[in-house]
């Protein structure tokens, strides 16, 4: 089994931004899904449906939009959802909520969350981000229930209030009960 992994290179998110460097289709939704956390054996289980294989991860991986990176170390569970919430040491709160965004959209909404995911990749500050919230609850409320998105939508608002930015109250995601 492979454990590379791989993750966009700037090339590769200013094609996911822009369109610029017209990466086919089917390689682009390749290009979407790779974050640095999934192996290349994940992400291809994941999209051999489309047909893509190990020569489409090199073939992205020659026109310079991903590199493969260093191995992570296991990830130790976390015992609760303030945790989870709390930015990691060196990690700035746009880099905390994005990366919550991306890990709980392919977790919890998956393939429906594609369009969140690349509005998720075009925010280029927490305010963007924070604009995110209405449909992100939305979505985790039609995919899973209530529970999982009161539970998301506390984490999101922590980090959102640890940037500096308060929730709308009043936003879309409110209508979860609590």
């Amino acid at each position: 089994m492979t454990h590379r992994i791989f993750d966009k290179t700037d090339k590769g998110r200013e094609e996911i931004a822009t369109r610029k460097y017209k990466v086919s289709p089917r390689l682009r939704s390749l290009l979407v899904m790779i974050d640095g956390k999934q192996s290349a054996d994940e992400l291809l289980k994941k999209v051999s449906g489309l047909g893509l294989t190990a020569d489409n991860l090199a073939e992205l991986s020659a026109g310079g939009f991903i590199q493969e990176v260093a191995l992570p170390e296991p990830a130790a569970p976390v015992p609760d959802d303030t945790a989870a919430a709390a930015p990691v040491s060196g990690q700035s709160s746009y880099q905390a909520i994005y990366q919550f965004y991306t890990e709980t959209i392919k977790t919890t909404i998956g393939l429906r969350g594609y369009a969140l995911q690349l509005k998720v990749e075009k925010a280029a500050s927490v305010d963007d981000l924070r604009e995110l919230r209405a449909p992100y609850l939305e979505a985790v409320l039609k995919a899973k229930g209530n529970e999982v998105a009161r539970s998301l939508r506390s984490r999101l608002d922590q980090l959102l209030q640890q940037a500096g930015t308060a929730p709308d109250s009043t936003a879309a995601g409110a209508t979860v009960s609590r």
